[in-house]
């Protein structure tokens, strides 16, 4: 019986803070921050495994090169393959460009996940599959939305 009253002295608490505005206030203020600062954690989140990735391409040249070359991709693609990651990757990061970066990237993404992993008999392949799937999103997010607020595109508006 306690609980019942105490619930109902919150609900009614939480309905007379929402009738004076105190309740939305604060959903309006948070989803102000979410507005501004969203992007570009989204940018450091998204862009941050294709830095990752070119890095690692570097101290993996001749791996790498071999593991394209038997997809019938030729070799001498990784120094574009591996500017394009960690430029392009960096370029996001800070909102440089962002529209067209990303739409760059979107399309490398996407003819990756198509050339290297879809494999319908190998489930890891395709989990990777989607992955660069859900990426190849994102990064359409980008290019309709653009950088937000924190980024050189912004300041250059």
């Amino acid at each position: 019986m306690t609980i019942h009253i105490i619930r109902d002295v919150q609900t009614a608490a939480l309905f007379t803070l929402a009738e004076k505005g105190i309740i939305m206030s604060n959903i309006e203020n948070i989803a102000a921050l979410t507005q501004r600062f969203a992007p570009l954690i989204g940018r450091i989140l998204i862009a941050s495994i294709f830095v990752m990735a070119g890095v690692d391409k570097i101290s993996g040249y001749e791996g790498t090169a071999g593991w394209m070359e038997s997809f019938g991709v030729p070799g001498a693609l990784l120094p574009l393959v591996i500017a394009l990651e960690i430029v392009g990757g960096l370029a996001i990061i800070v909102g440089y460009r962002t529209r067209l970066v990303a739409f760059a990237m979107a399309g490398f993404t996407l003819v990756a996940a198509i050339i290297f992993h879809y494999s319908p008999a190998d489930q890891m392949q395709m989990l990777m599959f989607y992955k660069n799937i859900s990426i190849t999103g994102g990064f359409l997010f980008l290019v309709a939305f653009g950088a937000g607020t924190y980024s050189i595109d912004n300041h250059r508006a």
